[in-house]
Parts: structure tokens; sequence; C-alpha cells
């Protein structure tokens, strides 16, 4: 039998460092998270070669007596927890006490520490281990970090570290993790000696959110501040239309911890459900703040694992917050427009069909005295064709006869020499316009109004939502206010039948002439069978008729024109894949009802039905999103179309 022997303290120290420290992103996640439990206002974060040769973190935080920190690198030290009643309401991000004994075991490590009535600063150097230096010094309030060689003394450790650059990326993914968790905190991150990332402190998330994720993630967000139950969801949330393809753009904490939490996922994508498409996935950046008392945190050394006293109020605390969010917060989408051409700007590397426009824009077209009747009137000028280009920042048109340079965009451009004229201005230059309002080639319509009508007995049309027209056959375009809209009929119309059948307390049933017998997989056939009286409170009366054969007596009276087995076939696989709750599977198969009996994209409607469809979506602006996700209308405001024709 083996003999059972009692490990050396640096043996076991090595292998209790690997359970907090399997590669740099690991320290500097411990060593800033005791920054902030230690009451820092502004960490700063240093590493060199993706922290494997050098990493330093800085704070204001409260710093460390002398006589305590030889103690704070042994294991099981902390100032965090002292009594077994401390377990059951964790406040802080540390509480284990290894962080710091993990380290320095596996690196030389230094310590520079002041408290703030401190008045000398402690140095403390560790290496491997082994308390080397422990000396009075000067140094500012606060805590400095030094790990320098990471793994110098466990070699089998260091080769499963990736390159530099990988390790620096996984560093940078844990700093903008804790700078979006805290954005009362004012961070800043060097990498390679290059500033790459810095937060003010302001506790203005969206701020923070705009450092670490940049723009377009930013423009896209939903303020969300709610609580329910005690559990309170501040954050921000995505427009529906904006939702990725995976769900790299969650981000979750729990009082200020980041997590990773199925239930809280879960909530966001039921609170998503029937407003995003399928395959995409809502981003976010959410706190969920319990009681402490209320969680453990202590499941998993990373501490990334929590588990929850109740899950489900967790889960109803979510979704509210975001449902609530969407609704009071998601806007009908706006059409996007590249950015106006400015024809006075010299373009570089314009395209072929752009230097045409231009050339075009700026073609000589009225003239006081043409190039041609100066030509005859002085037969030994040698003429040639005039050539238009940029000259020391002004337009020129240059011909033998002179130079016409336009020297101010509000007059007329005449040639020094009388020969010239004027140029072809874009159509936002006011002297243009006034001159193409008053020929008849741009005439004003101006109503006409019969004298002596009283304003009273007048008739005067409802121009809430004014009817332009459609496109393809598909498409309704209204104008309301100062938005033209592109409606998708066939969106807008699923959308509003959903939200009838949903909220429709008896669905209005069409009993069948005869019966339809509907053939069927046998899963298909076991998934409608054990379905039938859900499918009856439904509008569809189903029987087992045995052999994978169904008969569809009757069904809901909107869908009376449909393929009877495509639509049970349609149901029957919802039912097939859905593992969700019998409520989430029964919208499944409101959705399929509705899909079915909207009009359809290519069907001619009249003009009265469209412009009705288009009254009914835009006003209501809960209606955004069809079932599957899909936008039902897009806006162009006339200031961007506006833009667009150059008028300002």
């Amino acid at each position: 039998m083996p003999v059972i022997n009692v490990l050396p303290k640096n043996i076991s120290e090595l292998i209790a460092a690997g359970e907090v420290v399997e590669r740099p992103s690991a320290v500097i996640k411990e060593l800033v998270e005791n920054s902030i439990d230690a009451g820092a206002t502004a960490v700063t974060v240093e590493i060199q070669h993706g922290g494997i040769s050098y990493m330093r973190v800085t704070d204001n935080g409260c710093g460390i007596d002398y006589d305590d920190v030889p103690k704070a690198f042994m294991r099981h030290a902390t100032s965090k927890i002292k009594n077994a009643d401390d377990l059951d309401s964790i406040a802080t991000l540390g509480f284990r006490g290894e962080a710091l004994a993990a380290i320095s075991a596996v690196s030389r490590t230094e310590m520079l520490t002041k408290t703030r009535d401190g008045q000398f600063g402690t140095r403390c150097v560790i290496e491997g281990g082994v308390n080397t230096v422990l000396e009075e010094t000067g140094c500012p309030e606060g805590t400095t970090i030094t790990v320098r060689n990471l793994f110098y003394n466990t070699p089998a450790r260091m080769k499963f570290l990736k390159k530099d650059v990988t390790e620096g990326n996984a560093v940078a993914a844990v700093i903008d993790r804790i700078a979006l968790s805290h954005p009362e905190i004012a961070i800043k991150f060097i990498r390679d000696s290059k500033q790459v990332l810095t937060t003010l402190g302001d506790n203005n998330l969206k701020n923070v959110i705009y450092n670490v994720l940049g723009r377009d993630y930013t423009a896209s967000l939903i303020p969300v501040n709610s609580e329910v139950g005690g559990i309170k969801v501040k954050g921000m949330i995505c427009k529906p239309i904006y939702c990725k393809q995976n769900r790299n753009g969650q981000f979750f904490f729990l009082n200020g911890r980041l997590i990773r939490s199925n239930t809280a996922v879960a909530a966001v994508e039921q609170a998503y459900k029937n407003t995003t498409m399928v395959g995409k996935f809502p981003c976010c950046v959410l706190d969920i703040c319990v009681p402490f008392n209320t969680v453990d945190v202590n499941v998993h050394p990373s501490k990334m694992e929590v588990r929850f006293s109740d899950e489900r109020a967790v889960f109803t605390a979510v979704y509210h917050a975001v449902k609530d969010g969407l609704t009071q917060g998601d806007t009908r989408p706006q059409i996007k427009t590249g950015r106006p051409i400015n024809p006075y700007t010299p373009q570089k590397d314009m395209g072929e069909q752009t230097r045409i426009f231009v050339d075009e824009l700026y073609k000589p077209v009225k003239v006081e005295r043409t190039v041609e009747k100066a030509a005859d009137e002085n037969p030994h000028l040698q003429m040639r064709q005039p050539t238009v280009k940029m000259q020391d920042g002004f337009l020129t048109v240059e011909t033998d006869t002179g130079i016409i340079k336009n020297t101010n965009r509000e007059d007329t451009y005449k040639s020094e020499n009388k020969v010239g004229g004027f140029l072809r201005k874009p159509y936002d230059e006011p002297t243009l316009r006034e001159k193409y309002e008053k020929t008849d080639i741009a005439p004003k319509v101006v109503p006409t109004v019969q004298e002596n009508t009283p304003d009273e007995l007048s008739v005067k049309e409802d121009i809430s939502v004014k009817f332009i027209g459609s496109a393809f056959d598909t498409y309704i375009i209204v104008e309301k206010n100062d938005t033209v809209y592109f409606i998708d009929k066939h969106a807008a119309h699923e959308r509003l039948l959903f939200e009838k059948l949903k909220n429709s307390e008896k669905i209005e049933v069409q009993q069948l002439l005869t019966p339809v017998t509907v053939t069927l997989t046998t899963d298909e056939y076991s998934a409608i069978c054990s379905n039938t009286e859900e499918l009856m409170k439904n509008g569809y009366e189903v029987e087992d008729f045995g052999n994978g054969n169904v008969i569809v007596r009757s069904i809901p009276a909107i869908l009376k024109n449909e393929d009877i087995n495509l639509l049970i076939g349609a149901i029957a696989e919802q039912l097939c894949t859905s593992e969700t709750a019998l409520a989430e599977r029964i919208e499944d198969i409101f959705h399929t009802v509705a899909c079915k009996a909207a009009i359809k994209g290519g069907q001619h409607n009249t003009d009265a039905e469209l412009k009705a469809l288009a009254e009914r979506i835009l006003a209501d602006n809960s209606i955004m999103y069809c079932p599957h996700g899909r936008p039902v209308a897009f806006g162009i405001s006339k200031r961007e179309l506006e833009k667009q024709f150059g008028r300002i």
C-alpha cells in the first residue's frame, strides 16, 4: 500500500496557486478586485509581453499597515471575513485570502503600500513564496503590486501559456469587464507602453460602454433601471434590430461581480422574444443587485459561477426590467444613408461615376457671350475646349480667352475679360434655387380656393398619415409628420394578427364542411395527439385517427383559405422542435397562424386597405417587429432627405 505523505509547504502552495492563477489575466483580475475592495476610485494596470514578464496594478485605495503586509501574502489570510456567518453575506469581490499567496508563489512579486494616516509606506518583495524584503519606504497613498516573470519556477505551467498577443488580449478582456461593472472607478490600461483604455470614473455607464465596446454598440442602447421583489436590475440593452449572431455582446454582473448565469440569459432572451430574428441574440450590459444573503458566490474558485436562493425571482426581475426597457425605449428604425458629397471639396479616390457627376455639375451652361461667338468675331483666336479644375482651393474654368475663377459662391461666376458666364451651382445655393422656382421647369403648385368659401365648410383631409403609394406590391409608402415610412405589409399584418390572437379570450372557429385527414410522421403525430386540448382552445379541432393520421374538423376562421395539410404540418413541426413551456408553444402556434393568414408580399391590395394598415401600425409604437423579429417599418426624416439632396 502506498505511504501517505504530508506535502511540503512549497509544493502545496504551488498546487493551490494552480486553482487561482491559470494565466496573467487571472492575476490581473485578482489584483484589480482587491483594489476595488480597498475603496479605490482610480486603478492603473500595466503589462508587458502579455503580462508574462511584467504586470503592475496601482490604486489609490486604503493601503495596508506595515504589520499586516506579511499576513497579506499568507494563505487564507483576509480582512473580508471573520467568522462562518460572514460567508452567508459576502459583499466583497475577494474573500478567500488566496490571491496574493498564490500569485507570489509562482512569480517575483513586489508590493508598495501606504495608508492614509501612515507616515511611511511599506515595501515587500516575495520570490517564489519566500519573503526577501520587508522595509519602510516612501510611496504615495494606496497600493502598487508588481508581478514579474510569472511561472518562472514552474516551467511545466509556463508551457501552457499562449503567445504574448493572446495572453494580452485575455488581460484586456478582463479589464473591459471590470470597467463595465464599475463605471464609478477611473480605470487606465497600458499595454506594452501604449495606453489602450481610459475611463473617467464619472459613473456614466454609457461613456464606459463607448470606450470599451465602441460607437456602434453604444448607438443602439436603451437604458434599463427597474426593481422587482427587492432585486434591482440596471444597465443597458440593445434595440432588437441590433441583435448579434452570438452572445458575445452579453455582459452580466451580480452586485458588481462578473458572472455567468443561464437564468439571466434566459430571462433576457425571453423578453426579446417575438422581436428578434431566429439565430440573433440581444446585447446587454446588466448589473443585478440582490441581497447578499440570497446568493452563494463561493461555488467555484474563479467566482464566475453563482447560486441563487430563488432563481425564479431573479428571472422575473431581469425579464420585466428588459421588457419594460424595450417598451419604453425602443423606436422605429431609421433608414441609414451615406454622407452627401460636397462638390466644392476635392474628393480623394473618387469613383468614376462620382467624377462624371462632378464634371457634369460644373459644366458651363450659360454665358453672357459664348466662346464660339467670340471666335466668330475674332477669327485669329485659336479656340479649344474649356477645362474645369481645382486650383489653389478655387474652382476654375480655363479657356483660351481667360480663366473663370470661383472666388465667391454667392456671386455669379464672371470672367475677368467679360467672355465668361456663370456655372451651374448645386441646388442648395439660394440664388439658384430662387431662379429654379421662378421658371417653368419646376413650377410651384399653389392650391386654388373658391372665393367666398367659409372656412368651416371647406373639406380638410386628415393628413396625420398621408398615403403615397406602394412599391413592388410589398412595401407601403406613407408620410406622417416629417417622416416618410416604408412598411412591409406582410410583416405588419402578421404582427397585428399575432397580437389579436394572443390577446383574444376566444378565437373565432370555422367548421369544415368535409373533415380533412392529415398524415404525419411518427414524431409529428405524437406531438399533435399530445396537445389536442391546447389546439382545441386555439381553434383547432383535431382527433386521433390512428396509424399516423389525424382528422381536422375545424380551424381558426382567419385561416379558412389555407391548405389544411400544410397548416397542421407546420404546427406539428413547431411542437416537435420546441422544448419550451406550454404557453410558449402556444405562442409558436400563433406565429404559424398569423404568418399563414397575413397578406403576402406581391399580393395586390387596394390603396384604402394599405392606408388603413399603415395607420394601425403607426398609431401603435409597440408594433415594430413581426413575430419572427423582422422590422415592420423603416422611416427616413425630411431633414435626412434634404441633406441627401443638398438642400441643407
